[in-house]
C-alpha cells in the first residue's frame, strides 16, 4: 500500500536531495550512467526504503525506488527516461490523442502524455501488480489530469486468470512468462486480450501504444495482429526489445499489418503504421464499439 501522507511529506532532503540534484544535472552519456549508478546506490542506502516525493518531466510522483528501476530513473535521471520514444510521441500529439500504456508500472509514460496532450486526450494505463497499481493510482491523483483511466489487469493471448511472475529485484520486470530466475512472488491475476480490452473500453482508434511486458509482447500481439480491425491498430507502437524471449517472428507479423521500424533505442523498438496500410482483414472492418464516457 502507498503511504497516505500528503504530497511533500517525503520531499528529498540532505544527501538524497544533493544526489538527485547532481545526477539530474549530468548530460546523457554512457559514462554518466555509470556515475549516476554509483551516486544512486549511496543515496538509496541512506534512504533505507523510504518513499520520495518528486517532480519530473512535468508531473508529480511518489516513488519507492528500492526495487523498481523505473522509479530509480525518474528519481535520479528523468532526462534519460526514454527521451527518443517520448519525443516521437510528443511530435504526434493532437486534439483527442489516444494512448494505451500496457505495463504502465507507476505511470511515467501515461503521466508524461497526460501532461502534454491536453484535456481532450484519452489515456488508458494497464498494470496487473496490485501494489504497483496502488502506486499508479496514487501518482495519477497527485496530478490535475482527468484524462487517465487505470485498469488492474494483465494483457495476454486469452481472457481468464493467469500467473504473474514478480521479479524480486525489479518489480518492473514482472511478466506472464518466466524470462529468468527470480526469487519473487507468483500472483494470480485477471487477464484479457488486447482486442477485447480496446473494444470493451470503447476505443475506435489508437494513436500510440507502449507495450512493456517483459518478453510477452509476442503473446499479446500475435492474436491481436491476426484479428484486430485496422482502426484499432496503433499508429505508433513502442515495444520493449525482448526479441530473445519472443517465440514468433513478431517483426514479420508487424510488417504484414503495414508496420515499419522507425527507431531502435537502447531498450525499445518503435514501429509506425501508415494510414490505409496493407495487411488489413476486411472481415473485421465493421467491428467497432461506440465511445464510452469514462
Amino acid at each position: 500500500m502507498i503511504d497516505a501522507e500528503p504530497y511533500g511529506a517525503y520531499a528529498p532532503r540532505g544527501l538524497v536531495r544533493r544526489a538527485m540534484e547532481t545526477t539530474r544535472a549530468l548530460p546523457h552519456s554512457w559514462v554518466n550512467r555509470r556515475v549516476t549508478n554509483v551516486i544512486r546506490k549511496i543515496a538509496l542506502s541512506k534512504l533505507k526504503g523510504a518513499p520520495v516525493d518528486l517532480e519530473a518531466l512535468g508531473f508529480r510522483m511518489r516513488v519507492r525506488p528500492e526495487r523498481n528501476i523505473c522509479e530509480k530513473r525518474m528519481m535520479f535521471a528523468p532526462h534519460t527516461f526514454d527521451p527518443d520514444e517520448l519525443k516521437l510521441i510528443t511530435e504526434r500529439l493532437r486534439p483527442g490523442f489516444t494512448f494505451v500504456d500496457i505495463g504502465a508500472n507507476v505511470g511515467a509514460y501515461s503521466l508524461f502524455v497526460a501532461s502534454r496532450a491536453g484535456p481532450t486526450a484519452r489515456i488508458l494505463a494497464v498494470e496487473p501488480q496490485p501494489d504497483i497499481f496502488d502506486r499508479l493510482i496514487f501518482n495519477i491523483r497527485l496530478n490535475a489530469f482527468a484524462t487517465i483511466k487505470a485498469l488492474a489487469c494483465a494483457v495476454a493471448d486469452k481472457a481468464g486468470e493467469l500467473t504473474l511472475f514478480v521479479d524480486g529485484a525489479n518489480s518492473g520486470e514482472s511478466s506472464v512468462k518466466i524470462v529468468g530466475l527470480s526469487d519473487g512472488d507468483q500472483l494470480r491475476v485477471r487477464a484479457c486480450t488486447l482486442l477485447d480490452l480496446l473494444t470493451e473500453e470503447g476505443f475506435e482508434a489508437v494513436d500510440a501504444m507502449k507495450l512493456d511486458v517483459e518478453g510477452a509482447e509476442d503473446l499479446i500481439l500475435e492474436p491481436f495482429l491476426a484479428q484486430a480491425p485496422d482502426g484499432l491498430c496503433p499508429s505508433l507502437l513502442i515495444l520493449e526489445n525482448a526479441r530473445r524471449q519472443w517465440q514468433v517472428d513478431l517483426p514479420a507479423l508487424l510488417a504484414a499489418r503495414g508496420y515499419r521500424e522507425i527507431a531502435r533505442t537502447r531498450l525499445n523498438l518503435v514501429y509506425e503504421r501508415a494510414p490505409n496500410a496493407p495487411g488489413s482483414d476486411k472481415r473485421w472492418a465493421t467491428r467497432s464499439s461506440r465511445p464510452r464516457s469514462w
